[in-house]
């Protein structure tokens, strides 16, 4: 008797593969419910927490999310008064400490010292000092693999150039924080105001400065916020009376 072969079309499913198939969203559900997979349009992190870097609690009241949130964009802008780059190692100093990578662009003059003292990780810290006409690129390679990216530009930056390093920044999950004005941004720090205190009556050594900063962005930042920051040492020392004061850059100094 001939041979009976049976024939199926190609796109028929086999009833091994419509078990597999049928079993396989239960599976998937399971696996979503421990926590194991997720979407990959989901956040890594559906908490959040893992998204904001930390910052001085002062600074904190002042971003909209209580912390750098990956993927912002926050610019440190010139005010009417000096201080702009104690604002910005004292917005790095925490996220650095949390273990976070921080790359600097175009800040020849920074000082390793002040950063430091600060509480800024120099050991989690990268500089590009000088990165030539070509700084824009420099940005867009280093927001591939460094959690914060401080670009300071030597002139005005085109709408275009900044809205394209702020989509890479949101891409990659990374902070950009432009020092200086920059168009689109998700919020601007501003130092308003400030004075040394520890001279008192022209006799003394500076001890703490006081800083006013003010925030000002969009969506939840578009109301604008006000907060005094303090820096250096929250408790002066009394100076011995028998120093002698010097004159120096205009101040009331004493030889130590």
């Amino acid at each position: 008797m001939a041979d009976v072969v049976a024939l199926r079309r190609a796109d028929q499913p086999s009833d091994r593969s419509s078990r597999v198939a049928s079993a396989e969203p239960d599976n998937l559900a399971r696996l979503r419910a421990s926590g194991l997979v997720r979407a990959a349009s989901a956040p890594a992190d559906p908490t959040g927490v893992a998204h904001i870097l930390p910052v001085e609690p002062t600074l904190a009241r002042l971003l909209p999310w209580g912390g750098l949130r990956r993927g912002s964009t926050v610019a440190v802008a010139p005010g009417p008064s000096t201080g702009a780059t104690s604002l910005l190692y004292s917005l790095l100093a925490e996220a650095t400490a949390a273990g976070a990578w921080c790359a600097v662009v175009g800040r020849p003059d920074l000082g390793l010292a002040a950063a430091a003292e600060a509480g800024v990780q120099l050991s989690r810290l990268a500089l590009v000092p000088a990165p030539g006409p070509d700084w824009v690129s420099v940005v867009a390679a280093l927001l591939d693999g460094v959690d914060i990216v401080v670009a300071a530009t030597p002139g005005p930056v085109p709408a275009a150039t900044s809205g394209r390093l702020a989509a890479r920044a949101r891409q990659r999950g990374n902070v950009l924080i432009p020092f200086g004005q920059w168009a689109g941004v998700d919020l601007t720090l501003t130092v308003t105001g400030g004075q040394w205190h520890g001279l008192e009556a022209g006799r003394g050594r500076l001890r703490r400065r006081e800083l006013t900063v003010a925030a000002l962005g969009r969506g939840g930042a578009v109301r604008s916020r006000r907060a005094t920051l303090w820096l250096g040492d929250p408790a002066p020392a009394r100076v011995p009376d028998d120093m002698t004061p010097i004159e120096a850059t205009g101040l009331r100094l004493v030889a130590v």
